[in-house]
């Protein structure tokens, strides 16, 4: 049993859409299939990886340093113990060999697109989808039969005015979600009031709706936000400082008294143990959104999960950031609170499978070995022009 192959390409997502720090005209994602010479129902087994929007493709740290890493590895290093599959956490090490502790940038991205990629050919190899693999070797065998999700999107755009944002939430409402997110800083505070108003009128209450700073604001500014934002009682005011800066999201913790979400662009344990300890986060309040595909992938993404269990919080306040399969995978099997979903914006990757609508909510998942992007069909055309 070994890796014959492993292949990557840098895919453009072209879109006019913008957040409070960035537009996404030039951003890239790295797409990878790593190619065994196992076979599964005649056919061999390819495990497909790639990053979460926001970060660009990280091609040079991946054909340089970490691809060859894999490739140089004895075979038998990166097999488990009986010799029946690869091990991720074998995988894993072989990777970060040579790798000073510290500096989680983009090379976080890279294992995590490579991490991604080889626990799809594991759960492939087993013949299991990846959640219920999950479920068996760390949750007692227990899947979550739905998970939860949102509806993100509310981005800025050129000649997109009320009515058009309208138009959009509506249209997520109609596809079967009760919460969706919208992004705020990226105007004035009065601006944002309105566009967050006129979102609301669609909606039961402010429990409906989330906002997205996207670490746009200095102290004072989230402030600001927080003392306009408290009367709506929303779902979550999310990433309102830079993500580092523990002592402005603990300050603002002790003003804004509704939940708060952060963490999608903390990319390891340590950095994700930082915010637990300095940041004034609410177990009992708060939300967590470590992407694993940003974040050295699974294998680190369970270290974090035992790190917030020994701070007394529960899995069920995570609910990751990037709106993929892998993080809906990884909430059914090991029991997260939901996942993001992009439902109008990042394809292919935004979205789930097909024939799994969204109902009230919440979203099953297919009964596919792997991570389960055969059944995401936009998705797995452009995963197999890669492997081919």
């Amino acid at each position: 049993m070994r890796i014959v192959e492993i292949k990557e390409v840098a895919v453009p997502i072209k879109s006019s859409i913008r957040n409070a720090y960035i537009d996404f005209s030039k951003m890239t994602a790295s797409v990878v299939a790593i190619v065994t010479d196992v076979v599964r129902d005649g056919k061999r087994v390819v495990g497909y990886g790639f990053n979460s929007n926001g970060r660009y493709a990280p091609s040079g740290l991946l054909r340089e340093r970490f691809i060859p890493r894999l490739r140089e590895a004895d075979p038998r290093q990166i097999l488990n113990e009986e010799g029946t599959n690869f091990d991720p956490h074998k995988i894993w090490n072989i990777l970060m060999t040579g790798e000073k502790p510290g500096g989680h940038g983009e090379r976080s991205v890279a294992v995590g697109v490579l991490d991604m990629a080889v626990w799809d050919a594991v759960a492939k190899i087993e013949g299991k989808p990846l959640y219920r693999l999950l479920a068996d070797r760390y949750r007692d065998g227990v899947v979550d039969d739905k998970v939860f999700v949102y509806a993100a999107g509310g981005y800025y755009q050129p000649g997109k005015d009320l009515e058009a944002l309208k138009d959009e939430m509506k249209g997520y409402l109609d596809l079967g979600y009760s919460v969706v997110k919208m992004k705020i800083g990226g105007d004035t505070l009065a601006e944002d009031l309105k566009r967050m108003e006129a979102v609301l009128t669609l909606l039961p209450s402010g429990r409906h709706l989330a906002v997205d700073a996207n670490g746009r604001f200095d102290l004072p500014t989230a402030l600001a936000y927080a003392e306009a934002l408290e009367p709506y009682n929303l779902f979550w005011y999310e990433e309102a400082g830079d993500p580092l800066d523990y002592a402005l999201q603990a300050e603002l913790g002790r003003h804004y008294h509704n939940p708060m979400a952060t963490g999608e662009n903390l990319f390891s344990m340590q950095d994700a143990r930082n915010l637990i300890r300095y940041g004034g986060m609410n177990p009992e309040r708060d939300y967590l959104q470590f992407d694993c595909a940003l974040s050295y992938g699974l294998v680190e993404y369970m270290r974090i999960l035992d790190m917030l269990k020994e701070h007394g919080w529960s899995p069920r306040r995570c609910i990751p950031h990037g709106g993929h399969q892998m993080s809906l995978n990884i909430a059914a099997g090991l029991g997260l609170g939901g996942n993001e979903s992009y439902p109008g914006v990042f394809q292919p990757f935004g979205g789930f499978a097909d024939g799994c609508p969204v109902v009230d909510g919440y979203v099953t998942l297919p009964d596919v070995p792997g991570v389960g992007f055969e059944a995401k069909a936009n998705l797995y055309e452009l995963l197999r022009t890669v492997a081919e």
